[in-house]
């Protein structure tokens, strides 16, 4: 499988109340998909951020403490990255690449899980990971990211933005803080279907897209103002196809693995 292509994927959902989505709104339950997403291509297999981690499938509690009083996975052992690609013939072995958006709990299942895997997130959100502040500490598990003999790559926020993984256009990093110190989107073109913007958490929703809303979860109110605002010029400039990170009515919209876009 070496041609260019990209699949998507879900692990699960969680449940929370919608103001934690959608800053202002109600209290009623809200129920987000979680996605993650795989490109093939010659030079190496990538995956972006595997979901949610396996081990918080039995035992969420056990695994991610307290912060499941606010955000409650529903997801199975199968469900875990390393299962899915599987079952397409993926071996852990055969990801050169893991990219992290950010290293929120519901974006870092793929940490560790690759053996042959560089890990790229940006350097400033490694850093916070592990000093966040009281308001955002819940959302990071540390047994997730800091494992040893993990490979990383860091990036130097706006000095390395539009980073370009392989050299030709096909995977592009894109620096959009705010709702985390450190998070980046990803610029993807594809040879049939074009250019795919995927915001992941820079836009949970097309309400945070069309500045109708914040999220709910941020580190800065500003950051994630002139985030969007960047993300909009560059679907513009590029015509591309918007994937907002956890979007429950945009979601099934897309295609899913095994299908893919070319």
């Amino acid at each position: 499988m070496s041609e260019i292509r990209l699949y998507m994927f879900q692990t699960g959902r969680i449940r929370q109340k919608e103001v934690n989505i959608k800053l202002g709104a109600g209290q009623g339950e809200f129920y987000t998909p979680i996605p993650w997403f795989l490109i093939t291509h010659p030079k190496g297999h990538v995956v972006i951020d595997g979901g949610i981690a396996v081990e918080a499938a039995d035992d969420p509690r056990g695994y991610w403490g307290s912060i499941v009083d606010i955000y409650w996975p529903f997801m199975s052992a199968e469900d875990g990255c390393v299962n899915r690609l599987r079952e397409m013939g993926i071996a852990p072995e055969d990801i050169r690449y893991v990219l992290q958006s950010h290293l929120h709990l519901d974006h870092t299942g793929a940490c560790g899980r690759f053996p042959n895997a560089t890990h790229i997130v940006q350097k400033l959100e490694y850093n916070y990971a592990f000093t966040a502040d009281w308001f955002s500490a819940g959302g990071y598990i540390r047994n997730d990211f800091d494992r040893p003999g993990l490979k990383w790559h860091f990036l130097d926020g706006p000095l390395t933005d539009g980073f370009d993984l392989y050299g030709d256009g096909v995977i592009k990093m894109i620096f959009t803080p705010g709702h985390a110190p450190g998070h980046q989107s990803f610029l993807l073109t594809l040879p049939e279907s074009g250019t795919i913007l995927l915001t992941v958490d820079a836009t949970y929703t097309m309400d945070h897209w069309n500045e109708k809303c914040l999220p709910g979860f941020l580190t800065s109110a500003i950051e994630t103002a002139h985030s969007v605002r960047k993300l909009r010029m560059l679907a513009e400039q590029t015509n591309a196809l918007v994937v907002t990170g956890h979007d429950p009515d945009m979601w099934p919209s897309f295609k899913k693995a095994p299908d893919y876009y070319a």
